[in-house]
């Protein structure tokens, strides 16, 4: 592993880019602002490479972010209805960014946009962020630590561990944005994707689940065989037409907090697959419906679906939901979980 230079903060902070390769030529690079992925590598089979994550060339990009390109989020990703919950009595009150909801816990001030600090593995890097009790509105003093692995079976493995001194919500998640044609190459629609997973959560018009698990059988959601993104994402089924496109959690198949494959997605060539493997319950798979136009690392534009998002999770809106998996954690009851990104080329 190397590091380098990533610029300095607005309030002149030197940021770091941490990178890791393997002997096959991927390369994954993360920041320690935010602990964010900036950079992931992968060769092609006639010697050229392609970046397959949209993000920035240095961290003056990040501080903005918008999109939540490459994105850490913590203590909660996704959405909690009314930006508000109440845990062991008492109410707590979180920012409203997303309508009356709060959305990926704040997205000024959340985990993506501090510094984190650093220590070095063997094969990978491990970050660390402290949130105080009440930061953000939630709960507790918490700790957060996250390790990036890039092994030499092309896997980029991301494993979460968070404890609190108080019961308070844990669900983080990364916000990466996947294009296997290259960061640059346009619209992620022509790409097949596999969800293995029978069930999803609906939601309503601002994306928070009703509460019912419902099959995807006989759907556009049913995406458990290969499908080619663009097929459904704008048909009148009215899941789509709420989110403008796929942005829902699925309720992932065989859930026994093992990790397991869970989705699969392809380049409209067939050269490049990307595998998910993850022990959580659920995945937001969100076609990138609503990214802003801007412009982009090594002089890309992006815009609407120029990539896509696998966010490992537990549901949506789970503190107010008693039949979806709990996302309290607390002195009894710490957070931990991996997700796998791997690649074959």
């Amino acid at each position: 592993m190397t590091k380098r230079s990533f610029g300095k903060t607005k309030d002149g902070t030197e940021v770091y880019l941490y990178t890791l390769t393997n002997s096959k030529g991927v390369k994954a690079e993360i920041t320690n602002y935010g602990a964010n992925l900036v950079n992931l590598v992968i060769p092609k089979k006639e010697g050229t490479l392609r970046d397959v994550v949209l993000g920035f060339d240095d961290v003056s990009g990040y501080e903005s972010n918008p999109s939540f390109f490459g994105a850490l989020i913590a203590p909660s990703a996704n959405r909690i209805a009314k930006a508000e919950f109440v845990l062991d009595g008492i109410q707590y009150h979180l920012k409203k960014n997303n309508g009356e909801n709060n959305l990926h816990s704040d997205e000024e001030l959340g985990s993506h946009k501090r510094i984190w600090k650093v220590k070095e593995e063997e094969g990978g890097v491990t970050f660390f962020l402290s949130n105080e009790d009440g930061e953000l509105g939630f709960p507790g003093k918490k700790e957060f630590q996250v390790t990036y692995v890039l092994t030499e079976e092309n896997e980029l493995k991301i494993s979460y561990k968070a404890t609190s001194d108080k019961n308070t919500i844990i669900n983080p998640t990364n916000h990466s944005y996947f294009n296997l044609k290259g960061h640059d190459q346009g619209t992620i629609e022509d790409h097949t994707i596999c969800l293995y997973a029978s069930h999803y959560t609906p939601a309503d018009q601002q994306s928070i689940p009703y509460g019912d698990i419902a099959s995807v059988e006989g759907t556009p959601m049913d995406l458990r065989e290969e499908t080619v993104v663009r097929e459904n994402i704008d048909s009148d089924f009215q899941q789509l037409v709420f989110a403008g496109g796929y942005d829902h959690n699925w309720v992932t198949d065989n859930y026994n907090k093992e990790v397991r494959k869970i989705a699969e997605v392809k380049s409209p060539d067939k050269d490049c697959t990307m595998e998910v493997y993850t022990d959580l319950p659920g995945v937001q798979f969100y076609a990138g419906n609503f990214i802003d136009p801007q412009k982009g690392k090594q002089g890309a534009f992006y815009n609407k679906r120029s990539g896509l998002c696998l966010e490992t999770q537990c549901y949506p809106d789970s503190i107010h939901k008693e039949n979806f998996p709990s996302v309290v954690y607390g002195p009894d009851r710490s957070y931990k979980s991996t997700t796998i990104y791997k690649f074959i080329l």
